[in-house]
Order: structure tokens, then C-alpha cells, then sequence
């Protein structure tokens, strides 16, 4: 007997959660309102799950819906708050453990200073490797603003961590 749209949305939520997760976490640069981000975006798909004409869309809904309701809090009133948190990395055989730490704390403290905006630009952009009409149907922007504002972001980020993109390539 074929698995149920549940057992199928179940199971989805039990593979995809960490990567839903990590990139909620790259968008608002808190790993509680990442928490939240995640959360409710699996709700709003748990919702429309008898709606998707194939539980394989479940992901693609799932991220679309994290970044409407990332862009949705840009629209409110900004409360200043604050809540530094961590998601675990798993280390790499043979890497430099200490390096690829100093690195990704970095990058962290470098994207919390930019705007939401800018955040989740590079976040689609660099880590979605979504293209720019992607980028700005999901951000509900044209593809010029997605163009200004990776300029200004990448901009930002030589100037708050000019060491980043020299370590990133030794990494590489």
C-alpha cells in the first residue's frame, strides 16, 4: 500500500528539517528566529500538503514559504533583538577544525551586520545558488534590486571582514 501524503510529509520533515534550518539560520542570523522560521513554514505546508500535486514540491514550498515570511518581517516594526546562537558543523576529515571555526564565526558576525535584505540576498544567491530572476520572484523584488543589493552586501562584507574571502579560498 502507498505511503500517505502524512507518512510522506512526515518523512520529509525528518530528512530535510537540518538543511531547512540551516538556511533559515543564514537568513535572519539567529538560530531561535530561525527555529520559528522553519516552524511555521513546515506548518504552512503541512496546510496545503492535500494541495501539491506531488509530495516531491513539499521542499520547494517549504523554502518559498520561509522566504515570504522572512521578507514579511521586514515589513513590520523592527524590534531590536538579539540572540546569538550556534548550529553545529560537522568537521571534515583533515581539515583544520580550528580554521574552518574562525571562519564560519567570521562570516556569522560579518552577515548579522548587514540588513535582512542584503542577508537574504546572498542567502539565495551564494548559498541557494538561486539565480537573480529566482532570487527576486521569492523576495518579491524586481532583479535590479537583487543586483544593488548583492553589490552593497558584497560591498559590506569586504569592508567588515577583509580577511573572509582570503580565508575562504585557502580553504577551498
Amino acid at each position: 500500500m502507498p505511503d500517505s501524503i502524512d507518512d510522506l510529509f512526515c518523512e520529509f520533515v525528518r530528512t530535510r528539517s537540518a538543511a531547512l534550518l540551516r538556511t533559515a539560520f543564514l537568513l535572519t542570523g539567529d538560530r531561535y528566529l530561525a527555529e520559528d522560521l522553519v516552524q511555521d513554514a513546515l506548518a504552512r505546508t503541512h496546510r496545503g500538503r492535500h494541495r501539491l500535486d506531488d509530495p516531491g514540491h513539499f521542499e520547494a514550498y517549504t523554502r518559498t514559504a520561509m522566504y515570504h515570511q522572512h521578507v514579511s518581517w521586514w515589513r513590520r516594526r523592527r524590534v531590536v533583538e538579539s540572540m546569538p546562537g550556534e548550529l553545529s558543523d560537522v568537521p571534515q576529515p583533515g581539515s583544520d577544525h580550528a580554521r574552518r571555526t574562525e571562519l564560519k564565526l567570521a562570516l556569522h558576525e560579518a552577515l548579522a551586520k548587514l540588513t535582512r535584505r542584503q542577508r537574504a540576498v546572498l542567502v539565495l544567491r551564494f548559498f541557494e545558488d538561486r539565480s537573480e530572476a529566482e532570487a527576486a520572484e521569492l523576495l518579491q523584488c524586481s532583479v535590479g534590486t537583487i543586483k544593488s543589493q548583492t553589490s552593497k552586501a558584497l560591498a559590506r562584507m569586504r569592508e567588515l571582514a577583509p580577511g573572509l574571502l582570503s580565508g575562504v579560498m585557502e580553504e577551498a
